[in-house]
């Protein structure tokens, strides 16, 4: 047993003289005991290699537990260490803002406000805004992060899902440091980090009929990006029930695309152009079909713009288009979109 917990000591002296990571030292050692642990198993009792190594299998299956046990309790651990930090963060109060502008803000804005189209009545607007992300995946982590770094006084972001190692492909509010956390804390977080001067709401939890209403009576734009067609009907219903503009983003593979759904303003609603989610199959998810990194990036940025135009009131928005855009081929093209005068949710027939 010497004689193995020396070779042990020797692998992670010389991994650490080599600069190999903690993880990497890890395996070694890890591969080394699963070595034994197979000669004690595998060899009759009394064999040479089998009596320099400890003799017993039993010792090194015991070993081999604690080890699990205390690895175990190390995550549990930093799992409820994240969750302190991460409720300690939802606690967090904001810079307070005054009625004007202070220095260091129009130093931050000022590429905003030496633009035309936004100036300073354009910014103040987006420091008075209120904007709800749905989903803070693919499309939410770019968006939050430009509407943050923009100015947006007050950002909810609801999603009932935990940071993932398969997400830092292409989610990129978030870190490896962040892995277990729900993912509104890690945004959170990272976008505080980024503008103190702006108000997060974290809502860890599923968007449902129950709290759908209420809440998006608290915003004045509601930005989707969610990956099921349940969520994105159910926020398509309650956006056009109250008169709430919805930015909507959608990707599969190398292509994106985004609309601007707001019938209060004459332009078609989501399930005008949708009337009916695809069959099983017909719209497998990324995690099924797989997406380029860099994708979301491009298609969230493209929701945080235009929900800047509508609030400030440049350019022209998405209303009545969709922007489609293929990454493999670098092109881009529009499509004019129609209402329905026989959709359920804002045809002529419909009540209200």
């Amino acid at each position: 047993m010497i004689v193995v917990l020396s070779m042990a000591v020797a692998l992670w002296g010389l991994g650490a003289v080599l600069r190999i990571p903690r993880k990497a030292r890890l395996y070694m050692v890890g591969l080394l005991y699963v070595a034994v642990l197979f000669v004690q198993v595998a060899l009759p009792f009394g064999h040479p290699l089998r009596m320099a190594t400890g003799e017993s299998a039993a010792l090194w299956i015991l070993i081999g537990v604690s080890a699990a046990v205390a690895v175990l309790y190390g995550k549990v651990v930093q799992g409820l260490k994240a969750r302190a930090e991460a409720r300690e963060q939802a606690e967090h109060v904001p810079v307070v803002r005054s009625e004007k502008f202070s220095g260091t803000e129009l130093e931050r804005y000022a590429r905003h406000i030496v633009l035309r189209e936004i100036g300073g009545p354009g910014q103040k607007a987006l420091r008075d805004a209120k904007l709800l992300v749905i989903g803070a995946g693919g499309l939410g982590a770019p968006a939050l992060q430009y509407l943050a770094a923009a100015g947006v006084g007050t950002i909810g972001v609801i999603d009932d899902d935990v940071v993932e190692n398969a997400n830092l492909q292409r989610q990129v509010i978030h870190r490896d440091e962040d892995i277990g956390l729900p993912k509104v804390f890690s945004a959170q977080k990272a976008m505080m980090a980024q503008n103190p001067y702006a108000e997060v709401r974290p809502y860890h939890r599923r968007l449902t009929d129950a709290i759908a209403e209420e809440l998006f009576a608290e915003y004045d734009l509601v930005l989707d990006g969610t990956d099921n067609f349940e969520t994105r009907y159910l926020a398509n219903r309650v956006a056009v029930a109250s008169g709430t503009p919805l930015i909507s983003g959608a990707l599969a593979q190398w292509e994106g695309q985004i609309s601007v759904f707001d019938p209060a303003n004459g332009a078609p609603c989501y399930q005008c152009i949708f009337p009916e989610a695809p069959a099983d199959g017909l719209a497998p998810s990324c995690s099924e079909a797989g997406v380029i990194g860099p994708l979301p990036g491009v298609i969230g940025a493209m929701m945080a713009v235009e929900a800047i135009k509508l609030i400030t009131g440049a350019g022209q928005p998405l209303r009545g288009e969709l922007l489609i855009y293929d990454a493999l081929w670098g092109e881009t093209r529009k499509i004019a979109l129609k209402r329905r005068v026989d959709c359920p949710i804002c045809g002529s027939g419909v009540p209200g």
